[in-house]
This record gives C-alpha cells, sequence and structure tokens, in this order.
C-alpha cells in the first residue's frame, strides 16, 4: 500500500518546467500548438518567499500553464527537492527570445499588448521588446477588470493575442489569471516582472559575469538600495528559513510515518 505520509515535494518547485538551453526551441514550439489562452510565469526567489506567506499567491502560481526557473535561489530550491535545475530561464533574456521567434515577420496573425509598468517607459519598453512593431499599452497601477476590459476592445477575432504582463509579482499573475478566464481564443499570457522597465533601460542589466554567476539580483540591489534592500537582504535569509521549515515538516512526516509502522 502506498505510504500515505511519504515525503512530498515542494508543491512550488514541483510545479517548475525546467529546461536546458536546447530545450527551449521545442518548449516555444510547444507553445504554439496550444490551442487555449497560456500563462507564462517564472519563480523566483521573491515570489517563492511571498507563496508561503500568502496562500492566494500560491494557489495563483500553481494555476498558472507553465512555471519557469529564475534565478539562484530557485536552483538551490530545487536542489533541496532532488530535482535537476537545469538551465536558468529568467525573463529579461528568454521573453525577447520567445516573442521574436513566436511573432517573426508575420504582420497580421498576431496582436501585441503591453500592460505594465509607467510612461514614458511603458510605451518606450513596449516598442523596444516588440521589435517597433504595433502594440497596445497600458500601466500597471489599474484593476483586474481594467485590463479586460482594455483587451476586449482592441482584441481582433481571429488574431493571436500575446500579452505580456509587467506589473511585478503577484499582481501579474492575479490580472493573468482573470484575462484567462474571460479569453475564448488562442493566446499566451507573459508575467513579465520587471522586463518592459528593462527593455526601456530604465533599469540596467547587470553584466555578463553577474547573470552567468546567478548574482544578478546583487548587482540590482546594489544599484535599488532602497527599493531592494528587504527583498535581498531580508528575503534571502527568510527564503532558506522557508526551504528549511519545508523539508523539516516533510522530514516530520516521514518520522511519524516509521514511528507508527514500528508500534506493535
Amino acid at each position: 500500500m502506498k505510504n500515505p505520509l511519504t515525503k512530498r515535494m515542494d508543491p512550488l518547485i514541483g510545479k517548475l518546467k525546467l529546461l536546458e538551453e536546447a530545450d527551449t526551441g521545442p518548449f516555444i514550439s510547444e507553445l504554439k500548438k496550444r490551442d487555449s489562452p497560456t500563462i507564462l510565469g517564472f519563480l523566483n526567489q521573491h515570489g517563492y518567499n511571498i507563496a508561503q506567506r500568502q496562500p492566494a499567491v500560491l494557489d495563483s502560481f500553481l494555476q498558472v500553464n507553465y512555471l519557469l526557473r529564475d534565478g539562484i535561489g530557485i536552483k538551490m530550491a530545487c536542489s533541496f527537492n532532488g530535482r535537476d535545475p537545469k538551465a536558468n530561464l529568467n525573463g529579461s533574456d528568454f521573453i525577447p527570445e520567445l516573442i521574436e521567434d513566436l511573432v517573426g515577420e508575420s504582420k497580421d496573425r498576431y496582436e501585441l499588448f503591453a500592460m505594465g509598468t509607467r510612461e514614458p517607459w511603458l510605451s518606450e519598453g513596449a516598442r523596444n521588446l516588440f521589435g517597433n512593431r504595433h502594440f497596445h499599452a497600458i500601466d500597471g497601477f489599474k484593476e483586474p477588470e481594467d485590463y479586460l476590459a482594455f483587451y476586449q476592445k482592441h482584441h481582433v477575432p481571429g488574431r493571436y493575442p500575446i500579452i505580456v504582463l509587467a506589473m511585478g509579482m503577484p499582481k501579474q499573475e492575479r490580472v493573468a489569471l482573470h484575462l484567462q478566464k474571460a479569453m475564448d481564443t488562442r493566446a499566451l499570457l507573459i508575467c513579465g516582472g520587471a522586463i518592459l522597465d528593462f527593455s526601456a533601460q530604465r533599469f540596467p542589466r547587470a553584466p555578463i559575469v553577474f547573470r552567468r554567476l546567478g548574482l544578478e539580483w546583487a548587482f540590482r540591489m546594489l544599484i535599488e538600495p532602497r527599493r531592494l534592500f528587504k527583498r535581498y537582504a531580508i528575503g534571502i535569509p527568510v527564503f532558506f528559513y522557508y526551504l528549511s521549515r519545508n523539508a523539516l515538516s516533510s522530514a516530520r512526516r516521514v518520522g511519524d510515518w516509521n514511528a507508527l509502522k514500528r508500534e506493535p
């Protein structure tokens, strides 16, 4: 009989779609073949922390269709849970590649939406991200119903919407789910965090050596200490606390089961 108290993988880590760099082409092909609105998200240490404190946020992440690994923290969490972390597919690098591959030279098949940040970075970031293709843009400080109304106003039946949500966690995941439930067409909703700000060069990307070492978070904290100090200087120790707590809880379940088996 299956052990009902056997060690369970962390549900967020189990949810991850872990890919090598060589897997990205087939993954994009998989996205193209989906016939329903699809949400693509990214999990980093900050998102993991929020999900541990707020069950509704955890539920949102678990409802995302594809969740990719972003950052060295989640790499460690994968190893902690016995999963091969594979490549780091952070949104700032992967999303532009994804959009270019999807849209290509097509002018009439797709329609592009940017939802997030504020002007002037909203329009500038969308222009750079979408390669000067036509797009619709709305800032990231409205209610979910407003984004749905904006999408419905501009959607052309028969076209494939690509919607980049750059509102930060957990709002973008909540808005993505709200849009998905109301859509009746093939679509891709991308939860992109600061992608529009990076595309607009509002914030500089970390030098390549930081990115290769998984230390882009450290560079970002250096250039934005006031905004990001709590997220990283405090958030990283909290992250390891949550990992340890979850592992200890799982170990206790196994220990309780073993003790139960030994009872006469």
